[in-house]
């Protein structure tokens, strides 16, 4: 009898553990995003980084374990992920940035506008002095909106001797439409311009990247477009929407689809009568959403028009996504207002079987939000130059190493060629040494 009344109380305690545990599972999978079972990524503070194991991965590791920026105990505003996405995209900036602007005529005569930050200068900055400079390319989101977000970043990428320069797409930010063409949301044609007339001015530069939520679309159709011929070392997107089409016929949050389409609406009316020879300009101003925005503005042409698929088609930003050759790390948060839940809108394959890419997912934010201390800083662009630097310091390194790898190898091969003892039948094969040396490039994916 105590024995069947043990097994009963045994039974019952072994529901009540069994449903803390499905509650505990569900509670941090709504918490993180990520579903019970799938990769659970390396901890690193209080962020998830997911990403294929590789030296760099190792590297990169190393460098965030020693970041304090990671701590959530420091984010007094994470809670708030609302006030973090408002106050980037429409507060106003307390330092305006000061730009040297460049005009870049295109092959069709087109024009795109390069803004170099060369301001202000706060105490204790890097003066760029160097032949081979640290060049920032940044790429501002789809509607062009130059945010307080990029201000922060542009003021901390200065003091820490980046140069900083802002890529403005045609018709963007004061920059003249002279041609009856926009640039759609991922194609690369006008950046790749861009870069080149970079690499030209600069030649012995270091080229990096940073975008800025659906700017993304834009870097990563380069990246993947260029693979190994691209101008770039790396690149940071911050909060992007890697599934844009997805995006698109999801939505977000109507207060933040309305102030969005009303800033495309108002950039865009200043060309409607130029523009109303190509495009039904009266449907573009009459969109109710950014879909159909979109949509009336690029697909629906009267000289030609394709259906919203054929677009896509063209313009997903992962569509050549296995051939990109540099490493990408993706900032985001769990809680990010217009993306939407991480589950559901982030690639995870990609980042567990790409050794290119790495998520930095962490669980306050918003969108391109990531305060610190407070609204005038932001932990996010912190971290996203350490990993820059981080770059520089392991390219050093691998190069370093390379090089004193086909000294040795070249060393060697000079005493086989000396030899009198050894017969040629015993000497390696053509080529045996070049496959033990690997260039940069490929060094962190071995």
């Amino acid at each position: 009898m105590a024995l069947w009344v043990m097994g009963i109380l045994a039974f019952f305690l072994g529901l009540l553990v069994w449903r803390f545990l499905w509650l505990w599972r569900a509670s941090l999978e709504e918490e993180t995003g990520v579903r019970f079972g799938e990769e659970t990524g390396h901890l690193v503070g209080d962020c998830h980084l997911f990403c294929k194991p590789s030296t760099l991965a190792q590297a990169l590791l190393k460098s965030l374990a020693q970041s304090a920026e990671l701590d959530a105990r420091r984010w007094p505003w994470k809670n708030w992920l609302n006030l973090q996405t408002v106050a980037r995209f429409l507060w106003p900036p307390d330092h305006p940035l000061e730009f040297a602007r460049d005009h870049l005529q295109l092959t069709d005569r087109g024009i795109v506008a390069l803004d170099w930050v060369v301001g202000p200068l706060s105490p204790g900055t890097k003066v760029f002095e160097t032949l081979d400079p640290l060049v920032l390319l940044v790429v501002p989101n789809a509607t062009g909106r130059i945010t307080k977000n990029l201000h922060i970043l542009c003021r901390l990428a200065l003091q820490e001797g980046f140069y900083p320069v802002i890529f403005n797409r045609r018709g963007h930010n004061g920059c003249p439409l002279t041609s009856l063409k926009l640039q759609t949301f991922a194609d690369p044609a006008d950046l790749k311009e861009a870069l080149g007339y970079i690499h030209f001015r600069y030649p012995s530069a270091t080229l990096f990247a940073v975008s800025e939520g659906s700017g993304s679309g834009l870097l990563l159709s380069y990246l993947g477009e260029c693979g190994s011929s691209s101008s770039l070392r790396g690149a940071v997107c911050i909060s992007p929407l890697l599934k844009a089409k997805e995006w698109f016929k999801r939505g977000c949050p109507w207060w933040y689809e309305w102030a969005l389409l009303l800033f495309q609406k108002q950039e865009i009316s200043r060309y409607a009568k130029v523009l109303e020879e190509v495009v039904k300009m009266d449907r573009v101003l009459e969109s109710c959403s950014l879909r159909a925005f979109e949509e009336a503005l690029f697909c629906n042409q009267k000289t030609q028009s394709m259906d919203w698929e054929a677009y896509w088609d063209r313009n997903d930003p992962l569509r050549d996504v296995d051939e990109v050759a540099v490493p990408v790390l993706c900032l985001c948060s769990v809680d990010d207002p217009i993306r939407g839940p991480p589950a559901e809108t982030l690639p995870w394959e990609l980042f567990q079987s790409n050794p290119y890419f790495f998520l930095l997912l962490s669980p306050h934010g918003g969108h391109c939000g990531f305060f610190g201390e407070g609204p005038d800083s932001s932990w996010g662009n912190t971290v996203a130059l350490e990993y820059l630097c981080t770059l520089v310091e392991f390219f050093r390194t691998e190069e370093t190493t390379s090089k004193k790898l086909r000294q040795k190898n070249a060393v060697m091969e000079q005493r086989y060629h000396r030899s009198t003892v050894h017969s040629r039948e015993a000497l390696p094969p053509s080529g045996h040494f070049l496959q033990e040396t690997f260039s940069w490039q490929r060094s962190y994916t071995r």
